[in-house]
């Protein structure tokens, strides 16, 4: 992917700032971690009100300072008709304040896809405490234990959460298993969509564990995607070009099978081959975030690399609960943070974990196979 030293890094998050994280985010989403446009309207409306939020990097904070992730936690699907009310970007905050006694520093995204790259910026503005440029997966995962923070051995609690409803819930986890299991079962009784704090750390922690500058990725991502055509490039050839990607197959939805289960938005999407790929067959598997491209028997790529879904036009980001059928898309690959390729990573989110019966083998490796075109 671009390397963070030939990004520029974001310093504040203005209006404009919002529009592009909103579109890279979703890229980076592989397809989950909610509906940017709910994200991006809520932040806007936010920045709106309290003024511009700062950014700062993770070499930024002081080791004492407390730093936490705020994210929503269900299936996008259910966020799409439940918006979240200004009350549950609030409560979760003052929860671990209080359990905590000491006032926090920054607020981080606990992953870069999505709406959740920006439902930490609404509660920033609201206290006037910076945004953290930084998150714990460089993408979009489903389940709690997801995350950099666990791989490390982090404890997760306090662990906070709120409904629309103005119900919350303070509880405390042996770790990111138990978690994932205790806040699934308070999201399914909250409707399938709450809010959550977990895993808050202090600046040493957070500076040894999170994957840094993934705000200003987003936001790179995003502009690329605006300005390729005043450029005169295909979006998608730019993006690839900028992150390493490998253009996996080009079609249209013939088929989408979509299903709530266990808190999650499940299914398989069929894809019939357009232009070079006519002919040919593409399935694409997904728990919130897609996770399995597959032709055939054929492997296209594999979960923990990120596999989003592209416009064919306009480059833009396809997410799964706005999938259509018709839609004309590119799939397309890029290479997962190494922290997930290591054994415990690939245990945590691997194929087999989602119980996928293929191996794991790096999109780099499979395109060299397949010959999958990379720009």
């Amino acid at each position: 992917m671009t390397s963070i030293n030939e990004m520029n890094r974001l310093t504040e998050l203005t209006e404009e700032a919002i529009e592009y994280i909103a579109v890279g985010a979703a890229v980076l989403g592989t397809g989950g971690g909610g509906d940017p446009h709910i994200g991006k309207l809520m932040a806007i409306g936010a920045i709106k009100k309290y003024g511009p939020v700062k950014v700062i990097s993770p070499d930024e904070l002081g080791d004492d300072d407390l730093v936490v992730p705020f994210s929503m936690i269900g299936a996008p699907t259910v966020m799409n008709e439940k918006i979240p009310a200004q009350e549950q970007m609030s409560k979760p905050l003052d929860l671990i304040e209080k359990e905590l006694g000491r006032k926090i520093s920054a607020i981080m995204p606990i992953e870069v896809g999505g709406g959740n790259s920006l439902i930490p910026v609404i509660a920033a503005a609201e206290r006037g405490i910076p945004v953290l440029d930084a998150d714990a997966m460089g993408r979009a995962f489903p389940e709690s234990q997801m995350v950099t923070f666990y791989l490390d051995g982090m404890d997760p609690s306090p662990i906070t959460m709120a409904d629309e409803r103005g119900n919350a819930v303070l509880m405390h986890a042996i770790d990111g298993i138990w978690e994932e299991r205790m806040a699934r079962a308070v999201t399914i009784q909250m409707g399938g969509s709450a809010s959550i704090c977990d895993y808050p750390a202090t600046g040493a922690q957070m500076k040894k564990s999170v994957i840094p500058h993934t705000l200003s990725l987003a936001y790179e991502i995003g502009k690329t995607l605006f300005e390729s055509k005043e450029q005169k490039q295909h979006p998608i050839e730019a993006l690839l070009k900028q992150l390493n990607g490998y253009a996996l197959f080009h079609g249209k939805a013939s088929d989408i099978r979509r299903r709530m289960e266990g808190g999650f938005t499940r299914g398989e999407a069929t894809f019939e081959g357009t232009g070079e790929h006519k002919g040919r067959t593409m399935k694409l598997f997904f728990q919130n975030e897609f996770l399995l491209a597959k032709e055939g028997e054929r492997s296209l790529a594999v979960t923990p690399d990120l596999i989003s879904l592209l416009d064919q036009d306009t480059g833009m980001p396809i997410t799964t609960e706005n999938l259509k059928y018709g839609a004309r898309i590119t799939a397309v690959g890029f290479p997962c943070d190494p922290k997930w390729r290591t054994p415990k990573g690939l245990d945590t989110v691997g194929p087999k974990y989602f119980g996928y019966d293929v191996p794991f083998v790096p999109i780099e490796e499979l395109a060299a196979k397949k010959g999958a075109n990379q720009a």
